[in-house]
């Protein structure tokens, strides 16, 4: 037998499997990417609601203004800010979650504030509005948790032994998982105010 066919056949080997690990890795990395995307577009569904949110609660010529502009520049923030799918690094998740945690804070003031006008909880537009917010806020919740589900099999697969060598080499980084706000684990203060 030749010697020359063993160190061949040994080559062909390692290169059929680095494919299979690339293939393996790119196809997890897409799902990485589409759940990403489903994740902002449910961000983006929530900032076309705003929008039209504003322009009824404006409807309400005593409404608190400076309630209205914390949600203007919240929601300004939010939309300013881009994420590139194929490099979700935690610093860049955490800075997304950041900014997309003031606008719901200044959302939950805002739907605060008007249960002091009778006038805007009666308005049909407004209960449609906030029904449609309630319901966007569970599809965010539901899309980062499937973001998250997508994140493991792919971090699991691009760093375990042999596979994050080739991984490594190709560049498969491990990507960030979506984490929750600081200080979340802690069940808020409700205060009644009864005047």
């Amino acid at each position: 037998m030749k010697k020359w066919i063993v160190p061949v056949v040994i080559i062909v080997l390692l290169g059929l499997w680095a494919m299979n690990v690339n293939n393996s890795a790119v196809t997890m990395e897409e799902d990485v990417t589409e759940a990403w995307a489903n994740v902002e577009s449910s961000y983006q569904r929530r900032n076309d609601l705003i929008g039209n949110l504003v322009k009824t609660v404006q409807g309400a010529a005593d409404f608190e203004r400076g309630t209205l502009t914390d949600v203007i520049e919240a929601r300004a923030k939010a939309t300013s800010m881009n994420i590139d799918a194929s490099n979700l690094s935690p610093e860049q998740l955490a800075k997304f979650n950041e900014v997309q945690s003031g606008l719901s804070g200044a959302l939950k003031s805002l739907l605060v504030t008007v249960e002091r006008y009778p006038e805007l909880k009666a308005n049909q537009n407004f209960l449609e509005l906030q029904s449609q917010l309630e319901g966007t806020e569970n599809r965010i919740n539901v899309a980062r948790d499937r973001f998250n589900e997508a994140v493991k099999p792919y971090n699991t697969y691009v760093r375990k032994v042999p596979n994050n060598i080739v991984a490594g080499l190709l560049g498969f980084d491990e990507k960030g998982y979506y984490e929750a706000d600081a200080g979340s684990e802690n069940a808020p203060d409700v205060e009644f105010n009864f005047d």
